[in-house]
């Protein structure tokens, strides 16, 4: 489970009812909801919530760098509140399932240094990409 709330609160960061509602919905583990379904899991609890609300905190999230945004395939944005522990995504690429992946090994490490072009290699990003077990069965 993510430690969103707890980091939040830890900034001191205000949490208004529609604040913390966003980030209740986020707060969990393999969590990586588009904006409309935070919206629509938000306004579940709290029905007065605008979408602009939601759009706004979730900008400020990832402005703070509490939560990341996750791009794939030209899909809707994801929101993925695991910023501060180190994974990689494992994506479906029929439903477009995300879940995190923690993998053995160092893939910074992995890329040799004549394949690095003289770049100073700061952060690895590693996608993962096959069928989930729901889409495999069908």
């Amino acid at each position: 489970m993510s430690d969103l709330l707890e980091r939040l609160r830890g900034r001191g960061w205000r949490l208004t009812a529609q604040r913390r509602v966003v980030a209740e919905v986020l707060d969990g583990d393999h969590v990586h909801y588009t904006a409309d379904e935070v919206h629509a899991l938000a306004a579940a609890r709290l029905p007065e919530i605008s979408r602009a609300t939601v759009y706004n905190t979730l900008g400020e999230l990832v402005s703070l760098g509490e939560v990341l945004e996750v791009s794939t395939d030209g899909r809707a944005k994801r929101y993925d509140p695991n910023a501060h522990h180190a994974h990689q995504h494992l994506i479906c690429a029929r439903c477009g399932t995300i879940r995190d992946v923690h993998p053995s090994g160092n893939p910074l490490a992995d890329l040799p240094t004549e394949e690095r072009f003289g770049f100073a290699v700061s952060e690895v990003e590693v996608t993962y990409r096959g069928l989930c077990p729901d889409c495999t069965a069908a």
